[in-house]
């Protein structure tokens, strides 16, 4: 009998960098890879977990789901459950097209669903399809890239976009656009461009320096207040946020630290961290800094209840901070020389130790569906692998609402 299950998620970029959908992985909680069940079966638990209870949209951030449906799951019609413009179709298990699998792309095809081929070995015989599917996708790990180039030319009459899988390095990233990709999936995004003896411009320093300020204790209104009082953006969205909060009252706000102190502690922190990382995020780590953001709001929430109680007040800021050495293409050892952080912070950043550094490394394998023995550190931390996907759920949420307000 399966035990509890759970959807990670990879992002699919365009050659901008852009985040044009997710693929969702079914996986199970023994070792984070695809469980050994029927492919059929993975399906019908993904779509009942997680579409019946409308999660899907929430994990995915309002972006197209790339899900894999077996032959067999076409037949059954489980793509219908969701509206055509939110998921792209992903055909795996054939080894040839079969008279019913044409069959039945063209019948999803007629009904207005995107369908990509996943697996593709090159091979004539797929060019049948090509009439009726919008993506190939190409595993850069089993099939050379540069043998993609014939089949280019093939698909010149068709509206056919080429996805590149596996895709590790920026290098990767950057010669698969000159073969013609259009499409990225992998963890290249992850890896930090370090740019030798680079410094950092004064208004990253400010919001690392903002960042820090806001995770001493106790909290320093005055010194944060006068950090604020140099940026307009900053001090309009901190002015902003007391309104919201200030819903049903009246209150005059004479000064910023006053307005600081006005939210409290919780509120404040919160809200400069996310402040503070959207002016250090550039377009190209967009989707780093979301999924930064979900991994500090997961974070927190496995920290609230749990063994990470002791850590809890860390958390967020741990998270926020995951992916920071990729956004300022700096090594990290130099960036915690600005930053004065707790020490547990430091070290589960630098060094990915201690129970912070346990706790952030389950959270982002979780989210990315990387890395091995997640059924362990779930039952070693007496996590429960429901309340981590509702949690999980609830953080894309957050961020998806926070970045689209």
């Amino acid at each position: 009998m399966m035990q509890s299950t759970y959807i990670a998620r990879q992002a699919i970029f365009n050659r901008k960098a852009e985040t044009i959908g997710y693929e969702l992985l079914f996986r199970d909680s023994d070792d984070n890879n695809f469980p050994e069940i029927d492919p059929d079966v993975a399906t019908s638990k993904l779509i009942i977990q997680n579409h019946i209870h409308g999660d899907i949209k929430s994990i995915t951030m309002g972006k197209p789901a790339f899900i894999n449906f077996t032959e067999k799951c076409l037949v059954n019609k489980y793509p219908l459950m969701f509206d055509n413009k939110s998921i792209v179709i992903e055909l795996v298990g054939h080894k040839a097209p079969s008279k019913r699998l044409i069959k039945i792309v063209k019948y999803y095809y007629e009904h207005g669903y995107k369908i990509a081929l996943t697996e593709y070995d090159l091979n004539e015989h797929w060019d049948i399809l090509f009439p009726y599917i919008s993506i190939i996708k190409v595993d850069i790990e089993i099939t050379n890239a540069k043998r993609i180039s014939p089949v280019v030319e093939r698909l010149r009459p068709y509206d056919i976009e080429l996805a590149a899988e596996k895709v590790e390095t920026k290098f990767q990233f950057q010669s698969l656009i000159e073969v013609g990709f259009n499409y990225y999936q992998g963890f290249f995004y992850h890896e930090p461009e370090i740019v030798a003896g680079q410094t950092l411009a004064p208004i990253k320093a400010q919001m690392l320096e903002l960042m820090s300020e806001t995770f001493n204790s106790p909290l320093d209104y005055e010194k944060i207040a006068n950090i604020i009082s140099h940026d307009v953006n900053l001090t309009v969205g901190l002015l902003k946020m007391v309104n919201n909060v200030a819903t049903g009252t009246t209150i005059k706000i004479t000064s910023l630290k006053q307005a600081t102190a006005y939210l409290g502690e919780d509120k404040l922190k919160q809200f400069v961290s996310i402040l503070a990382l959207s002016k250090l995020t550039t377009d190209k780590s967009d989707e780093i800094s979301k999924q930064a953001l979900i991994t500090g709001k997961l974070m927190s929430a496995l920290a609230s209840n749990s063994v990470f109680k002791e850590i809890s007040g860390f958390a967020f800021i741990t998270g926020l901070l995951s992916a920071i050495e990729v956004i300022l293409k700096m090594p990290i050892d130099e960036i915690m020389k600005t930053m004065p952080l707790a020490e547990p912070i430091e070290k589960a950043l630098v060094e990915h130790s201690g129970l912070l550094g346990e706790l952030l490394n389950l959270t982002t394998n979780y989210i990315t569906g990387q890395g091995e023995n997640i059924k362990q550190m779930i039952e070693l931390y007496s996590l429960k692998p429901d309340f981590i996907q509702k949690e999980f759920v609830a953080a894309s949420k957050w961020c998806n609402d926070l970045t689209t307000k």
